[in-house]
């Protein structure tokens, strides 16, 4: 395992109801050697008349929890707790369930199979524990985009409501008014996709080192990231133009017919479409970063991984969407309305369209989508990384060897 744990791309999924990395003497379910003339380890059958009952072993006695770790006593006798936290209660054979000792946790998630809760948790600890690394990432990229769409507000947006100059008819003033104002909208959102992609791939890395509980700085994020970058970004690419032609093929035809109700039912039929193709790739680009793969097999290790799990990763992705909404609502819209009652000229410029286009209002409002994105760009990211690491650990075992990474000893043999 290298020292970024990009997890080498992975071996063959196990097959239903084996636990990768399970020990040879532990039973597995259908599997023929255990069958009923031969059972299982630590179980025997009613003897025979006459026969005596094989010794039971002494019970072993509990191992003693490492250093930060505590287990405690829960309601129903069984241990709980992670580092001495109350109320893990998960899935069969999780912490607080028959007697086991809780997974292990070397960094901000455990090694088992995630809950939503622990999901979002892992990305505002990380963000929260590993600030140094994680804010002036975001912060940089957020900056220079709300630098450039306020200069583009200000000043090519704001000719669309300037009037013709003299000799020059309306239309030909209007017609290059909005050339100028959607190139310069383009300029902008190439600048800001190319600063979310940096800022993706540096943000992956941070977060699959919080994973092992080891801190990464962001010069360490960036030279770990730089290789794949390029990949990164001709994989947003590939996406984004995707999600145009379909677009297009879907509804342009309405449009140009002028057929609104061809183009009602190429939206109804676009709409679920891009959902689903939006999910089954949605792992992609941890893929891409973490085990240093292709575009083509990062799109493929996404729809495999989502494969059978869909709406359980869809349900989490809009949730963390509409959380990270409200959240950047709460910042953003404050300020901008302040912004433009103080500075906008009052209802008067509310009414003519001046009041948005205000120094003021522009200045207020960017400063808040700063802080917004600065906040919210690395919780979505840490759920995207999260995600693919909770289906990895589900599907082929990877807690197993993120405990190795960590320098966990004896994970995964008896006794967990």
């Amino acid at each position: 395992m290298n020292d970024s744990p990009g997890w080498a791309k992975p071996g063959p999924n196990p097959s239903d109801g084996e636990r990768p990395g399970a020990p040879a003497d532990r039973p597995v379910s259908g599997d023929p050697k255990w069958s009923a003339e031969q059972p299982p380890p630590g179980q025997w059958t009613s003897p025979s008349p006459g026969q005596t009952p094989p010794p039971q072993a002494p019970p072993q006695q509990p191992q003693q929890p490492q250093q930060g770790q505590g287990w405690g006593q829960g309601p129903y006798g069984g241990q709980y707790g992670q580092y001495g936290q109350q109320g893990q209660y998960g899935y069969p054979g999780g912490p607080g369930q028959w007697g086991q000792p809780p997974a292990a946790k070397p960094g901000v998630i455990p090694l088992r199979p995630l809950g939503l809760g622990e999901i979002l948790d892992g990305a505002v600890a990380t963000m929260r524990s590993h600030w140094r690394s994680v804010l002036p990432i975001t912060l940089v990229v957020a900056t220079v985009v709300q630098v450039l769409s306020l200069l583009t507000q200000k000043y090519a947006m704001a000719d669309l409501a300037v009037a013709p100059e003299a000799g020059a008819t309306l239309d030909q003033s209007t017609v290059n008014d909005i050339v100028v104002a959607m190139a310069a909208l383009v300029v902008v959102g190439f600048i800001a996709a190319l600063g979310g992609i940096v800022a993706t791939a540096m943000l992956t890395m941070i977060y699959s080192r919080a994973v092992l509980g080891t801190t990464s700085t962001v010069s360490d994020a960036w030279r770990e990231s730089r290789s794949q970058m390029l990949r990164l970004f001709g994989l947003t690419f590939l996406l984004g133009i995707g999600a145009i032609l379909l677009g297009a093929v879907l509804i342009l035809p309405g449009l140009m017919a002028g057929s609104v109700g061809l183009t009602v039912v190429g939206a109804f039929v676009m709409i679920p479409l891009f959902a689903w193709l939006w999910i089954k790739f949605s792992l992609a680009s941890p893929a891409l970063m973490l085990e240093k793969s292709t575009v083509f097999k990062a799109l493929g290790r996404s729809s495999k991984l989502v494969q059978g799990t869909w709406w359980r990763i869809f349900g989490i992705t809009v949730l963390t969407n509409i959380i990270t909404g409200i959240v950047s609502a709460i910042i953003v819209w404050p300020l901008t309305i302040v912004g433009m009652a103080v500075f906008g000229g009052g209802m008067s410029g509310l009414e003519d369209g001046t009041a948005s286009s205000a120094w003021g209002a522009l200045v207020l409002s960017g400063i808040g989508s700063i802080i917004a994105q600065t906040i919210v760009m690395p919780i979505l990211a840490g759920v995207t990384v999260l995600l693919y690491v909770d289906q990895r650990i589900r599907r082929e075992g990877l807690d197993l060897e993120l405990a190795r990474a960590a320098g966990i000893e004896n994970y995964g043999t008896t006794g967990g």
